[in-house]
């Protein structure tokens, strides 16, 4: 029997992009879901437990540089490892 890796605690406040200063590397080692109002949500680029709000790309619209853009959705988060 092998013993599982030991898993970082989620954090409160974690985000996908790695400019990020609430990027933690260590986490996405793992698969993590999160819930969002009951339902699991797999297109979450950011999200903050305690002020319950999560950051969805809006549809195929970029900015000038690139990168999505993004729509803050408040309601009831909660993180989780699969």
């Amino acid at each position: 029997m092998t013993e599982p890796t030991a898993r970082p605690e989620l954090p409160d406040h974690l985000s996908i992009d790695p400019r990020s200063p609430h990027h933690v590397a260590a986490i996405f080692e793992h698969d993590i879901g999160i819930l969002f109002n009951g339902k699991e949500r797999s297109d979450v680029e950011e999200y903050c437990v305690s002020e319950g709000w999560i950051k969805v790309p809006a549809g195929k619209t970029v900015d000038r540089k690139g990168n999505p853009l993004m729509i803050k959705l408040k309601g009831q988060v909660e993180a989780f490892y699969k």
